[in-house]
């Protein structure tokens, strides 16, 4: 299935302990490029986070963004009342040693070490649902892909058949623009005639032919034309694949263009570059 590197996804979850947002976007990229973006508490995430990525993934700039809001009521403090209380007996026991003793203040005990104790995070079920939610958002963004990819091969379809369309014009129109140059030749040579023996004119005529011949070129034009089609439909990663076989397209156009002898083949030749850098443009998405 043809998969486009440019998307956008989105997933967001809610928990007791706070909430989560993932915000992952791809452009093309002729590799695959990962950029985290992660809190710092959940910045041990990332080996596991690139691990997914290279599996799921096998090109594209793919920036990724992790926002982590802990909930106000899960990061508490409480009062240890059972050391709250023992330490103020021990005051008191103390008061009654001292000479001039002082009432014990509410803050000096809150201020005592591990009468105030914090309320932490399960950390470990933070980062266990980040990473679930993850790969919610890659696989959204899979699915994007795959949706512009289709539109992608549908557009590249058109233009292949644009292609078909004018090698079979061209095919059709070259007897006549042979015959049309051979007579234009004989009509030139008539007047050298006694100094141009026949055979030298039948060498003539078939030089002619040979450098207006695109029979072969028409031949892999569309065998590459049926290439394409067969690699739109394949499975995996074809960018590639596809880039490559634009560079041939463009070869066997060039080929045509410079054997041109009139000015319809020329301008079908051009055409045809029109159509092959339109796809090789929309293919320079494609994963």
């Amino acid at each position: 299935m043809t998969r486009s590197m440019t998307a956008f996804a989105r997933q967001e979850a809610q928990h007791s302990w706070g909430s989560l947002i993932w915000e992952v976007r791809s452009v093309n990229h002729r590799y695959l490029e990962p950029h985290l973006r992660l809190p710092e508490s959940l910045r041990d995430l990332e080996g596991n986070l690139r691990e997914t990525l290279r599996k799921k993934l096998s090109r594209g700039k793919v920036e990724c963004t992790l926002r982590f809001v802990p909930e106000a009521k899960a990061q508490t403090m409480t009062v240890n009342e059972g050391f709250a209380r023992e330490l103020i007996e021990a005051a008191n026991q103390v008061e009654g040693l001292l000479p001039v003793s002082k009432p014990l203040d509410t803050m000096d005990i809150l201020r005592w070490p591990g009468v105030l104790q914090d309320t932490k995070l399960d950390m470990d079920a933070v980062k266990k649902a980040a990473l679930e939610l993850f790969h919610k958002a890659i696989d959204e963004m899979i699915e994007n892909r795959g949706r512009e990819g289709v539109e992608l091969a549908a557009l590249i379809d058109q233009r292949l058949d644009s292609i078909a369309a004018i090698v079979v014009d061209v095919r059709s129109k070259l007897p006549g623009i042979l015959q049309a140059q051979r007579d234009n030749l004989k009509n030139r040579l008539e007047e050298l005639k006694d100094d141009l023996d026949e055979g030298r004119l039948e060498q003539e005529m078939v030089i002619l032919a040979q450098k207006a011949d695109v029979d072969e070129e028409m031949d892999r034009l569309n065998t590459h034309v049926l290439e394409v089609k067969r690699v739109l439909k394949s499975k995996g990663p074809i960018g590639r694949r596809l880039d490559f076989l634009m560079q041939e397209l463009n070869r066997e156009a060039n080929t045509l263009s410079s054997k041109s002898i009139v000015s319809d083949t020329t301008q079908d030749a051009v055409e045809l570059k029109v159509l092959i850098e339109q796809m090789r443009e929309q293919i320079q998405n494609i994963e």
